[in-house]
């Protein structure tokens, strides 16, 4: 059976929580190579920094990737369930950008001083850096209240809705999903048993 498609365009910080979906043949997770973490980093190209756009993953890459991922699934939960988010979520997310921060540089170019952002540190840490940042952001804004999981009775994604109304993470997949077994609910013939 194929994996799932990864839903993306949420904020980074969701998109990564959502490489972990259940599927019909249990938990899946998007992101469990340095191959299927290259072609979801594709997928994401466009909102991705410069610096971390278009490089090979690698096994450590991965391993800050996940452990990122696992950091931001903890503080999510324990948002929508009201309760104070882990210690070690919070330092997880802290150290991840620690490894690989962010500073400005001067650089003389065309007779004047210019200055750049870069990350320094390892690939493997600006990649993880780009999304714990990211999820710092969008869970310390007003965008936090605002999170929710998808009411699809088998899914678990998480989003970030435009519209208050929006009860699923995709109107293409567990809203028409939704919507069509609530039909065949209302319209099966009665039968015996």
């Amino acid at each position: 059976m194929d994996e799932p498609a990864p839903l993306t365009g949420e904020p980074l910080a969701l998109d990564l929580a959502n490489t972990r979906p259940v599927g019909p043949g249990g938990p899946a997770d998007l992101i469990g190579t340095p191959r299927q973490l290259a072609a979801w980093l594709a997928a994401e190209a466009d909102r991705l920094p410069a610096e971390v756009r278009g490089r090979a993953p690698t096994a450590a890459g991965l391993a800050a990737l996940h452990a990122v991922r696992a950091d931001v699934d903890a503080v999510v939960q324990a948002l929508l369930d009201g309760a104070e988010p882990p210690a070690s979520a919070l330092r997880g997310l802290a150290t991840a950008q620690g490894a690989a921060p962010r500073i400005r540089e001067l650089a003389w170019e065309d007779g004047e001083l210019r200055s750049a952002t870069r990350r320094i540190g390892s690939p493997a840490a600006a990649l993880a850096a780009v999304f714990a940042e990211d999820a710092v952001d969008l869970l310390s804004g007003p965008g936090a209240a605002k999170i929710k999981k998808c009411e699809a009775e088998d899914c678990i994604l998480l989003f970030l809705p435009a519209h208050p109304r929006r009860r699923w993470c995709s109107p293409a997949r567990c809203g028409n999903r939704t919507r069509v077994a609530r039909y065949y609910q209302r319209h099966k013939p009665d039968r015996p048993d």
